[in-house]
């Protein structure tokens, strides 16, 4: 068998597959054509962030059997394509926490001494010990944004400066954040404490901008921000407004909404009290040696043996178990995603119920795959089908499964009940045909609806005209619905509708606002889940 290596990798990764018995060849810098090309070729392609698997790609890989990243991040491979065509993508989350953590320790000091300005100045001949006079970071409040595996080594660290730690993070238990030693506080009250601020989540919906105009204005005129994570958690613009402002006393970055960044598309690049560096968070020998040596033996052993490790579109179990329970495999990740993007407060407990023939069957799988889609709005591709009981059991959240074989209404169905900090929700769905998921209820609310793709979600008053107000206010904007379902419920002396329409888009955040703003429009959110991929 044949593995392409199209981006850099550690030779260690390369001898590892070469060792396993499989042809390797090594072509970087290769054009989209160049890879379209030479990609029927092999059975095997490992990658990083420069090469772009896109579906035309995926097209023309006519033996291609699986996608290695060599890190975390996705965003450069067409999942749902490589799915369809039966492609395993798997990616080596685990290798570069540590060292990303200790990138943003290292931006904070250099900022708190004022390190590379004063470099610059002594480059420049000139001898300014006064300008760059410093602060010490000794008895100083750290605010983090994300106290997950990387924030969670972030704050080990500055504990090690003797600093005091502080984070939000809405999804984590106070008991296991305090049992760290760091204080769970909200967003803003972080921001009007701390001396220094470092992002640690990946970028999402619920994080597109978290940090923004509004936070720099409420921080510490001598604060120093950092962001290490995703480019796009913070609003470039309002932080180059803060900097620029005097709002805040320095700020420092590894990563960008726009990347390769430039002058020409990166204001802050011309301010003194902001320090950079080009999304070197995972680049050191350790880190690129520990993914490289991951994805290489993962991919030997699916490709040798058939043993699927950390992959993200499928799960680790036999063709027989998938044959059985696949398509419930998708309709459990669609509904952990549907949940996680309705819910409010940290997710305590899931119990999961297996009804109808399903109770017969091995359903480890389905509430695995319900787990990774449940962290997946939240962690992205930090996430998959090997890590997240793991990320379960760090979080503290209980998972019960249960089983009946009564099932009332359906042959089989998968009752989920999640409990949150600040309440719970019901979902129930089924399988229709050989893969036709459903969500078939939600809390009190009775529907048939496709949790899958882009969605618009309303909960309104069941009075005539909204939903033909609603649809033409989608259609005015251009939004087309390709499927709606609404679900009644009586509450008090009033009647509650819940509708889920599939769109062809996502909805974008303006249109959204007017949706609200609608008569009898109780909430909306957007929502998005996994695609449904066809057999």
């Amino acid at each position: 068998m044949k593995v392409l290596i199209s981006d850099n990798l550690s030779p260690i990764g390369v001898q590892i597959l070469e060792d396993a018995g499989l042809e390797v060849d090594v072509k970087t810098g290769l054009s989209p054509e160049e890879l379209k090309a030479v990609i029927p070729e092999y059975d095997g392609l490992v990658i990083r962030s420069a090469s772009k698997v896109t579906e035309e790609i995926i097209d023309a890989a006519t033996n291609l059997k699986v996608v290695g990243r060599a890190g975390i991040g996705l965003d450069n491979v067409n999942i749902p394509a490589a799915s369809k065509k039966g492609i395993i993508v798997m990616n080596a989350p685990d290798g570069n926490a540590t060292t990303a953590a200790e990138h943003a320790i290292a931006m904070m000091m250099s900022l708190t001494r004022n390190i590379p300005q004063a470099t610059a100045s002594m480059k420049e001949g000139k001898w300014e010990k006064k300008k760059f006079g410093g602060r010490e970071v000794t008895g100083k409040t750290v605010g983090i944004v994300g106290i997950g595996r990387i924030g969670s080594i972030f704050a080990d660290r500055a504990q090690g400066l003797k600093m005091k730690v502080i984070a939000f993070d809405p999804h984590m238990p106070k008991e296991l954040v305090e049992k760290i030693g760091v204080e769970l506080v909200s967003l803003e009250e972080l921001c009007k404490r701390a001396d220094f601020i470092s992002v640690h989540v990946p970028l999402t919906k619920e994080t597109k901008h978290l940090l923004s105009t509004e936070q720099f204005k409420m921080m510490k005129k001598e604060c120093v921000f950092l962001d290490c994570a995703r480019g796009g958690v913070v609003d470039e613009e309002a932080l180059y407004h803060a900097l620029k402002d005097g709002e805040i006393r320095g700020a420092g970055l590894d990563v960008f909404e726009v990347e390769p960044t430039t002058r020409e598309n990166c204001k802050l690049l011309s301010l003194d009290n902001f320090v950079c560096t080009p999304h070197l968070g995972a680049s050191t020998a350790e880190a690129q040696e520990n993914v490289a040596v991951a994805i290489a033996e993962q991919m030997a052993a699916y490709l040798l043996r058939g043993t699927i490790t950390n992959a993200v579109n499928v799960p680790s179990v036999s063709a027989e178990v998938l044959s059985q329970v696949g398509p419930y495999i998708s309709l459990a990740e669609m509904l952990g995603s549907f949940h996680m993007q309705i819910a409010k407060g940290g997710v305590e407990e899931v119990t999961i119920e297996y009804c109808g023939d399903l109770s017969e069957m091995i359903t480890s799988p389905i509430t695995v795959a319900f787990l990774k889609g449940l962290f997946t709005p939240i962690l992205k591709d930090a996430v998959n089908y090997v890590n997240a009981p793991i990320i379960a059991q760090e979080r503290g959240i209980r998972v019960v499964e249960a089983k009946t074989s009564k099932s009332d209404d359906f042959l089989n169905l998968v009752n989920i009940r999640v409990k949150t900090t600040e309440g719970e929700n019901v979902l129930a769905g089924t399988v229709f045909g050989k893969n036709e998921p459903r969500l078939v209820r939600l809390n009190g609310f009775r529907m048939e609806a496709l949790p899958a793709g882009p969605m618009l979600f309303v909960q309104n008053n069941d009075v005539p005209g909204v939903i033909g107000l609603l649809g033409t206010t989608l259609g005015n904007d251009g939004v087309n619905i390709a499927r709606m379902t609404v679900g009644k419920q009586r509450e008090g002396n009033l009647n509650l509708n819940v509708i889920l329409l599939n769109t062809d888009g996502l909805v974008p955040k303006p249109l959204l606002e007017k949706v609200r703003a609608l008569p009898n429009i109780n909430e909306a959110m957007v929502l998005e889940l996994p695609e449904l991929v066809s057999a």
